[in-house]
């Protein structure tokens, strides 16, 4: 292919580096829909490029592994060779791991970024030619000026005259639709400086996205809209599960209020189920980086506004776990718990921020022995979040098993934290047979028959929801109970 007319760089080989949840499923997603270039993934971690060029991918995603499957070897490869990979491109994607700090000046809130400056300093020290270098990774305002200045700083001290043009290409997937989203996607943004070079990727997209759907915008912008998508979609989340809690004491029911004020058109139904509380390695990093933006500009009263998104997913998760504790007659302790459900939502194993992790760390700290079935979570992944969160994990509390018959065998309370289409699918009359009496069941997603459940002889407890009655009308709970005040289920009593 000819050298661009302006730019004077050729258009042909595109290297991302980071081979994880957002490089894989967009560079394959860019070799299927434009075969004439060749793109390559490039991750100094062996054991995660080994996984890519075999047939157990290091990430599930619906649909992934046929589109690597159809270009790999063809015009899609993983190396960890990132030397070779700069060198040869022509675009290069940045899409590494941009997590909140652990430590130091911003620690719990900021972004650290030391891995995308680190492939700013990787692209200065191998570039031979003028490059377009494009942030996929989620970060914070003004990070494009900081590569640029990596980048400037290195070619002078050089004494070269490279050129290298930022540009700002935010991700808008969601886990477990990944590739529904990348093959036909409500928009896709584009920041730049240089309209040459936003074209440039302008049409690389447009070989499938139509063209009103690739939005341009400065660089500020473009990456202040990610943070910004990010925290509007939590707000709805924490906003919905706000009001989950108000219908649980009042009577009424969480599911028929979304769907009334879903029906508006100003407001639509999209993130307003209420569930156990939201997670992913996005919406609670963003938000968190979103507070401390503003709290850097002197805007506290708006990072306090978005403070309050995550202090009420928090909430939403303490309050379930509290009310499995005081409705299994105020402790669990040494009481056989099935949770169905680890990883953060379905159709993904990703367990990063997992309301999981919450509920089942207060559960144990309460004594409970946990039994885990989630048909996609590897278990060294869950540990890994356990420690990541420097919260102790003892294995004989917390344990994974093969088969949800074989986590509800003999349990006291079932507990739905994840929403996985075949837990609606699952002889529950079976599960409640050989489970303890009382058998409890707690759907942390609001996604199971109740009333079905009910007339099994559970005793269900739902977000959002008061006293749930059989298909017939009948109470769970025996009027003995509820006339007495319902102590045993409010926690007012204590074995």
């Amino acid at each position: 292919m000819a050298e661009h007319p302006k730019l004077g760089v050729r258009l042909n080989r595109i290297c991302c580096i980071g081979a994880g949840y957002v490089g894989g499923p967009t560079m394959a997603t860019i070799a299927l829909k434009c075969p004439q270039l060749e793109v390559v993934i490039v991750d100094m971690n062996e054991d995660r490029i080994k996984r890519w060029n075999s047939d157990e991918l290091p990430i599930y995603e619906p649909g992934l592994t046929e589109v690597v499957k159809a270009c790999r070897g063809k015009n899609l490869f993983f190396s960890t060779d990132v030397k070779k990979g700069i060198e040869e491109a022509d675009i290069i994607f940045a899409s590494v791991n941009t997590p909140t700090k652990t430590q130091g000046v911003g620690k719990g809130r900021a972004a650290d970024l030391r891995f995308i400056e680190s492939v700013g300093r990787t692209i200065a020290q191998y570039a031979n030619r003028s490059k377009i270098v494009i942030e996929k990774s989620t970060v914070p305002i003004k990070t494009a000026e900081a590569i640029a200045r990596v980048l400037s700083a290195n070619e002078a001290a050089a004494g070269g005259s490279k050129n290298f043009w930022i540009l700002s290409n935010p991700e808008f997937l969601a886990e477990g639709t990944a590739m529904k989203d990348l093959d036909e996607p409500d928009r896709v943004l584009i920041g730049g400086q240089d309209q040459d070079a936003i074209q440039v990727l302008a049409d690389v997209y447009a070989n499938w996205v139509p063209r009103d759907r690739i939005l341009t915008t400065n660089l500020w912008s473009s990456e202040l809209s990610k943070l910004v998508a990010n925290a509007m979609l939590a707000q709805r989340v924490s906003s919905i599960n706000s009001i989950s809690r108000l219908c649980e004491r009042t009577g009424a029911d969480v599911k028929e209020v979304a769907r009334a004020i879903g029906t508006d058109s100003r407001i639509g139904p999209k993130f307003l189920n209420a569930s156990v509380g939201f997670g992913g390695s996005c919406f609670q990093k963003d938000i968190l980086n979103l507070v401390y933006i503003c709290q850097q500009f002197g805007l506290e009263e708006c990072a306090a506004y978005w403070q309050q998104v995550v202090d009420m997913n928090d909430y939403q998760k303490t309050a379930f776990t509290s009310k499995i504790i005081q409705s299994l007659f105020n402790t669990v302790t040494k009481k056989k718990i099935a949770v169905l459900g680890f990883a953060f939502k379905k159709d993904t194993g990703d367990v990063r921020e997992t309301p999981a992790l919450m509920v089942c760390d207060m559960l144990m700290k309460d004594g409970a022995i946990v039994h885990v079935y989630d048909p996609k979570v590897v278990i060294e992944d869950a540990l890994t979040e356990f420690k990541y969160h420097d919260l102790e994990v003892n294995t004989n509390q917390l344990i994974f098993s093969k088969s949800p018959q074989e986590a509800c065998d003999g349990a006291h309370a079932i507990v739905v934290l994840t929403e996985w289409d075949e837990f609606k699918t699952y002889d529950y009359k079976s599960f409640y047979d050989k489970m303890m009496k009382p058998a409890f069941l707690f759907d942390g997603r609001n996604m199971l028959d109740h009333a079905a459940l009910v007339d099994i002889g559970f005793e269900v407890h739902a977000l959002g929801k008061g006293q749930i009655k059989s298909s017939g009308g009948q109470s769970q709970i025996p009027d003995f109970v509820t006339r007495a005040g319902s102590g045993l289920l409010s926690g007012g009593y204590s074995p």
